[in-house]
């Protein structure tokens, strides 16, 4: 699975980006900061404390505990006393609803994702790349996949899931270059584990047009995965399937499940490839 740990440092690209940025004068480095605390919680994370988030920002404690309490005020966290630790507030959840319910993609592949985990007895998920991560925006579960509590929200490795191996098999050569050197920088340990069934799984990605990860990604789970590109969205969505490794073989997924996928990818695509 992706660490969670801590934050992963700066890739030479990705410290460049952010310098850019930050001398743009529309560029609000204390709001970024803010945004930045958000984003420290990771999937099954309830509470985190200030050492945590200077850990994984690199923030100065004092000015952890400034946005703390700023997000704190604005009822994005919410603070523990007997814990001396935060925990996400109801104005994420708010945030993170009103996009989803404003989402054409979303709204246009539901239906499309129940009929599919309905029809092959499967859990259907569609997601799209966040930093160094694929992030869920909509799961549709089934009893044939395991039960390990993802749902909307939920983060998943950029390169041991289906998810983050069509991502980046459908990237171009040296865009995706970029981005597996910026994932070996951040995170070099796992890279190092995951880097030779990662380019295996991203050769066969881009030979048959679908991406596996069979038990890559959680040793109970076998799942496939396709990159589409949404009508009038310019960036790449993803499609997954997934079970249990016990109910659903590999030849099914990649005899019957992953040409099912990519027709449904195939459908939710925009024909004029924007």
């Amino acid at each position: 699975m992706a660490p969670t740990a801590a934050a992963p440092a700066a890739a030479p690209a990705a410290a460049a980006a952010q310098k850019e940025r930050e001398s743009d004068p529309n560029f609000v480095t204390a709001l970024a900061r803010g945004l930045e605390l958000l984003r420290c919680f990771r999937t099954g994370e309830a509470m985190l404390g200030n050492q945590d988030f200077v850990r994984r920002t690199g923030f100065p404690k004092a000015t952890v505990s400034r946005l703390a309490g700023t997000l704190v005020q604005l009822g994005y966290l919410r603070y523990d006393d007997s814990l001396g630790k935060y925990a996400l507030d109801a104005g994420v959840l708010a945030l993170g609803f009103s996009y989803l319910a404003a989402s054409d993609v979303v709204a246009l592949a539901r239906p499309h994702m129940l009929a599919f985990a309905q029809s092959y007895g499967v859990s259907v998920s569609l997601g799209k790349r966040e930093r160094l991560e694929v992030i869920y925006m909509e799961s549709i579960r089934n009893d044939a996949g395991v039960m390990l509590g993802l749902g909307v929200g939920s983060r998943l490795s950029l390169v041991s899931s289906s998810m983050g191996r069509a991502y980046l098999a459908a990237l171009p050569a040296a865009r995706r270059d970029r981005v597996l050197a910026e994932f070996a920088q951040a995170y070099p340990e796992q890279w190092k584990q995951q880097e030779a069934p990662t380019r295996a799984a991203l050769a066969q990605a881009e030979r048959d047009g679908y991406a596996a990860s069979f038990r890559d990604w959680h040793p109970a789970i076998h799942a496939c995965a396709v990159a589409f590109k949404p009508v009038g969205e310019k960036d790449l969505h993803l499609l997954s399937c997934s079970a249990s490794y016990g109910a659903v073989t590999e030849e099914t997924f990649r005899e019957t499940l992953a040409p099912a996928l990519m027709a449904l990818g195939a459908r939710l695509s925009d024909p004029a490839g924007r």
